[in-house]
């Protein structure tokens, strides 16, 4: 389980101090905790935990307080330079279960891909699951080997979940299938109506003979 120093701040300490110092202003809480704690984590440190935690999977916060087994709740981010600006982490409880999303690892070779040209279609990108804090995983590996034609669709009930993890999602929910390419048909140059041009440049040379007159 990754480790994530925090140090206890005070809740009117200046934020923008602590981001120009590398630091990143967060709180932690939790069911059991009485008050929500204000706290501020080195912006490296963060960013490497978020990078291989994630928010699904549970990190060890330590503080002069003790160490928290916590996830990370929320993130705020900087519009312009996308550095993280706030953070909410959530103790856990780790006797209870909780409700996470879990990103989707799409893995392996569809046939109906490599042998019949076909396009994979990614339904989910994350799936809702519920599991014990320590049984929580960083993200749920699909293998997309099993699409083999163009019929082939892969569901939640068909997902091989982690030991003590559930799928909180509909299980006849499609999470990815096989969609058929199709050729692009260039469209046939309209024909031109001769017809029509030659009446359009005889009323032309009227209407300039019609000018020329007048003047």
């Amino acid at each position: 389980m990754l480790t994530l120093k925090a140090e206890i701040r005070e809740a009117t300490e200046d934020s923008s101090s602590l981001r120009a110092a590398g630091k990143v202003p967060a709180v932690f809480y939790g069911s059991k905790e009485k008050t929500t704690i204000s706290i501020s984590v080195e912006n490296k440190e963060f960013v490497k935990a978020l990078k291989e935690a994630g928010e699904s999977s549970v990190i060890t916060l330590d503080t002069s307080k003790g160490k928290k087994g916590v996830l990370i709740h929320e993130v705020q981010f900087d519009p312009v330079t996308d550095k993280p600006i706030h953070v909410d982490f959530y103790v856990v409880d780790q006797t209870k279960e909780v409700e996470v999303a879990v990103p989707i690892e799409f893995i392996g070779v569809s046939p109906a891909v490599k042998e019949l040209g076909g396009i994979l279609v990614k339904i989910m990108h994350e799936i809702e699951i519920k599991a014990l804090p320590q049984d929580l995983p960083t993200n749920i590996k699909v293998d997309i080997s099993i699409l083999i034609d163009f019929s082939s669709r892969i569901l939640v009930k068909d997902l091989k979940l982690p030991k003590g993890v559930i799928a909180t999602a509909n299980l006849d929910d499609a999470v990815a299938n096989i969609s058929e390419a199709k050729e692009e048909v260039e469209e046939a140059p309209a024909e031109i109506d001769m017809d029509a041009v030659e009446v359009e440049k005889k009323g032309k040379k009227e209407e300039e003979s019609g000018e020329e007159a007048s003047e």
